[in-house]
C-alpha cells in the first residue's frame, strides 16, 4: 500500500474546496477501521464553515495550521454503550489513520492534531462544535489540496526489531 510510504503531515493547503465525494470516501475509510468487539465508538464532524475552522485552529498550541484548511475532520468517541470502553481511543486512532491514508490516496493532504486526552483541548473543541457530553473530540484532522510537498522520511530502524525464534 503506497500511501503508507507517501503520507506526510500537510499543514498548508490550496484555497480549493474538497469535493463531497472525496469527503465521503474519507469517512468510509475511517469507518472501515477495526474496533474492539466491533463497538465502533466513532462519530465524525466534518467542518467546512470558515469561522468554525478558525475557532478550531485556536484549540491547541499546535492547531494554528487548521485555519488555512478548507475542511477539518473531527473524529469523536462515544462514552456510553461501549462493550470495551478502555479501547475507545485505540479504535479512534486506527480510524484516524485510515482517514489520513485515504486522504493521501485521493491526492489530498492532512495532518493529525491531537486533542484527547488533553482536557483543555477537549473542552475547547467541545465548545466550538457543541458536541454532547457523551461524545469526546479525539483529534483535529485539517485536510485539503496540499500547497506543500516533500518526501516522507525513512523511519525504519532495525535496532528496534527483536525476533523471537
Amino acid at each position: 500500500m503506497e500511501e503508507i510510504f507517501k503520507r506526510i503531515s500537510i499543514r498548508k493547503y490550496e484555497e480549493k474546496a474538497v469535493e463531497k465525494e472525496k469527503i465521503e470516501k474519507i469517512l468510509r475509510a475511517a469507518m472501515a477501521a477495526p474496533s474492539a468487539g466491533n463497538q465502533q465508538p466513532w462519530e465524525f464532524y466534518v467542518v467546512t464553515d470558515k469561522d468554525k475552522i478558525k475557532a478550531l485552529s485556536q484549540c491547541s498550541p499546535y492547531s494554528g495550521c487548521a485555519a488555512g484548511a478548507p475542511a477539518v475532520l473531527v473524529p469523536c468517541y462515544r462514552t456510553k454503550g461501549l462493550m470495551f470502553p478502555e479501547f475507545d481511543k485505540i479504535d479512534l486512532a486506527i480510524a484516524t489513520e485510515n482517514a489520513l491514508l485515504e486522504i493521501t490516496s485521493l491526492g489530498l493532504g492532512g495532518v493529525w492534531l491531537a486533542v484527547a486526552p488533553i482536557e483543555d483541548r477537549i473542552e475547547k473543541v467541545t465548545d466550538v462544535l457543541g458536541t454532547p457530553e457523551t461524545l469526546v473530540p479525539f483529534a483535529l484532522v485539517p485536510f485539503g489540496y496540499p500547497a506543500e510537498d516533500r518526501p516522507q522520511q525513512a523511519r525504519f530502524d532495525e535496532t528496534r526489531v527483536h525476533y523471537v525464534d
